[in-house]
């Protein structure tokens, strides 16, 4: 198997290194883009050094273009190159994917485009990328509808536009990844209606409060906190375009369905959600949901269980950024010394959660509304 060149950074870490003192030898090697600006850039891109927090690695500019971030007008990353040949023929692969119109090319068909049989393409591209050639697809079709409805396009000029055969191919896809319908996404949000509830946490060693909010898709938050505004500001914040209320009757018997995933009396299919998320954070999410109630994984392991054994840093992230915490359990991820790294909701609240699911595998919920 053809090898990375030795100088290529092997962890996030690495990266980020390279990024702060702006390594032109590792401009082709990967590519940084930051969420807060939706711009990604060379290693040796002069702009202002973004927060740490807020750095995505990817390893071709073509993969941080599927997941909806543009080009720095400054460095221009879309046209830096890697002498590794693996890296070339994923490039070659991504433009023969993004220069299709309609039907995604056949893994056969690429096989033909670069010279390798379905089986070698499709490890080495998941080997370079992180994602299969099909993710990747679905990814620049999602980018393709993103734009046009951002320009002004309607819904279904903007879905045919994308490559979807017919309207429910895009539905079937949209919730997962627009966090809510088409027309809804071309308007910035509005026209989402999302109720609320929030009730007592029953968590002995940190009680609290856990607000729990829904469109009519599936739940989009789950938070832990202390104070019902803080709560409800954190929702507001997160979908400022949506029309938001406070429902407790509505929301009960998702309430109890949530209470009854997180004891684990019933799966966590048995819930819809409906949140925003990239393909790399829509994997890292699946493979939370997949560790047993009272074990614990750790960043790493989830990594390499994804394929990406050196992308522990951005696993974490990923588990930063979970919308839902207690379906998606990401109380459940750990350091790599089995230490507590970081809590959206609280180190305290993450160890209780953890002792609870250790003490009693299978609780009885009881919730206590004020």
């Amino acid at each position: 198997m053809m090898n990375m060149l030795p100088h290529t950074p092997n962890t996030d870490e690495q990266r980020w290194q390279a990024v702060l003192r702006r390594d032109s030898t590792l401009d082709g090697a990967f590519v940084y883009a930051v969420r807060s600006t939706g711009i990604y850039c060379r290693p040796s891109c002069p702009s202002r050094r973004p927060r740490p927090a807020n750095v995505d690695f990817f390893p071709l500019p073509e993969a941080a273009a599927a997941a909806g971030y543009r080009p720095c007008r400054r460095c221009r990353p879309d046209t830096a190159r890697d002498a590794d040949p693996r890296v070339d023929v994923a490039r070659r692969v991504c433009c023969a994917i993004a220069d299709s119109d309609e039907a995604m090319p056949t893994l056969a068909e690429l096989g033909h485009v670069v010279g390798m049989s379905p089986h070698h393409l499709q490890r080495l591209f998941k080997e370079v990328t992180g994602l299969s050639p099909k993710a990747y697809a679905e990814a620049v079709r999602i980018g393709r509808l993103k734009r046009g409805l951002k320009a002004g396009e309607g819904v279904a000029d903007a879905l045919y536009g994308a490559g979807y055969g017919s309207p429910s191919r895009l539905y079937e896809k949209a919730p997962a990844r627009l966090g809510m319908t088409p027309a809804s996404y071309a308007r910035g949000g509005r026209g989402a209606r999302i109720a609320f509830t929030v009730v007592d946490h029953p968590l002995p060693a940190a009680p609290g409060r856990l607000l729990v909010a829904a469109t009519d898709v599936g739940l989009c938050m789950i938070a832990l906190g202390d104070d019902d505004d803080v709560l409800e500001a954190e929702l507001r914040a997160d979908y400022p375009a949506a029309e938001i209320r406070r429902d407790d009757g509505a929301l009960a018997e998702c309430l109890a369905a949530v209470f009854a995933v997180t004891d684990g009396r019933l799966p966590h299919e048995a819930l819809s959600l409906d949140v925003r998320a990239t393909a790399f954070q829509a994997q890292v999410w699946q493979r939370l949901q997949e560790i047993p109630r009272g074990e614990t994984r750790t960043y790493g392991e989830i990594a390499a269980a994804m394929g990406r054994p050196t992308a522990a840093r951005a696993v974490g992230r990923a588990c930063a950024l979970n919308p839902v915490s207690l379906v998606v359990p990401c109380h459940r991820a750990v350091g790599g010394d089995g230490a507590l790294h970081g809590y959206r909701w609280g180190l305290q609240r993450k160890q209780a959660l953890l002792d609870q699911e250790k003490e009693d595998p299978a609780p009885a919920s009881q919730v206590r509304r004020r």
